[in-house]
């Protein structure tokens, strides 16, 4: 716990919060802007004395219940919250993975890009959209329900889903897969979507099981890779990925080196259409 900059930072954030912010009247009295101690004790459901105690580098190291009641008095951000946390001592608490809807900022985007292979995924690899350039290249991937809807576990599981990418790039693909499990079951912890995608891999698939034993780390959220299509042949394929801010979707674009045989493959896909669904 570190008593000095908690105090600091709870005060900085109090000074920066006006009674307009959160709904209190400013009051004819009021002669300096940010809110009252007494007033974020009473936001956060507690006592002025604790809270002041607190600021004043003084009192008890708070515990994770009381800190998650000062971050919604203090309307602090997701960040701000972790940060409040480590400065008290704590670990920070997990964070909600969002759900099935695109966020906004990531579907603006992907509007602009209708010509071009790209699809917004969750931080397991399920594919919520893609353009019809990218079901053209890859398939209908937001087709799948229950655990098959993570490429990740449908990697381990699903032979034909193999196909895809040459045989000599597989090994490089089980480490990617079974890192990026790795990164989700530690942010998201026990009880999990990714922990039951990893428990179910874990009693499905002994190729899995092996890799999980090594403890593969995540590198780039997605590599060059190479990709066999039925009319395209073999693609030699760039992925740019565009991470929202809590890292939860992520907007993965495929391109090729220009003047390359790819690049030109690529011109061909959107008069395919989704002739690999």
């Amino acid at each position: 716990m570190d008593r000095v900059r908690l105090a600091e930072f709870l005060r900085t954030r109090r000074e920066a919060l006006q009674p307009e912010d959160v709904g209190l009247p400013r009051g004819a009295r009021r002669r300096t802007g940010g809110l009252r101690r007494e007033e974020v004790a009473a936001l956060s459901g507690m006592s002025t004395d604790y809270y002041s105690r607190i600021e004043q580098r003084r009192g008890p190291m708070p515990s994770e219940q009381m800190l998650a009641a000062l971050s919604r008095g203090l309307r602090l951000s997701a960040e701000e919250r972790d940060h409040l946390f480590r400065l008290a001592g704590h670990a920070t608490p997990p964070r909600v993975p969002r759900g099935d809807q695109v966020s906004p900022g990531m579907a603006r985007i992907l509007d602009r890009l209708e010509d071009t292979p790209a699809q917004v995924v969750t931080h397991l690899g399920e594919t919520l959209r893609q353009t019809p350039p990218a079901v053209a290249l890859m398939g209908d991937q937001t087709r799948h329900t229950g655990l098959a809807r993570s490429l990740h576990y449908r990697w381990f599981t699903d032979p034909a889903e193999r196909l895809i990418h040459p045989e000599d790039d597989h090994p490089l693909h089980d480490r990617l897969f079974a890192a990026g499990l790795h990164d989700a079951y530690t942010r998201d912890g026990r009880g999990s979507r990714a922990a039951a995608i990893v428990e179910a891999l874990l009693e499905e698939s002994p190729a899995f099981a092996a890799v999980w034993r090594e403890h593969p780390v995540l590198g780039p959220a997605c590599p060059a890779k190479r990709v066999r299509h039925p009319r395209l042949g073999l693609l030699e394929l760039h992925c740019q990925t565009l991470a929202d801010p809590d890292r939860s979707q992520f907007l993965q674009v495929f391109t090729a080196r220009p003047g390359s045989p790819t690049e030109d493959r690529l011109r061909e896909l959107s008069p395919i259409g989704a002739a690999r669904t």
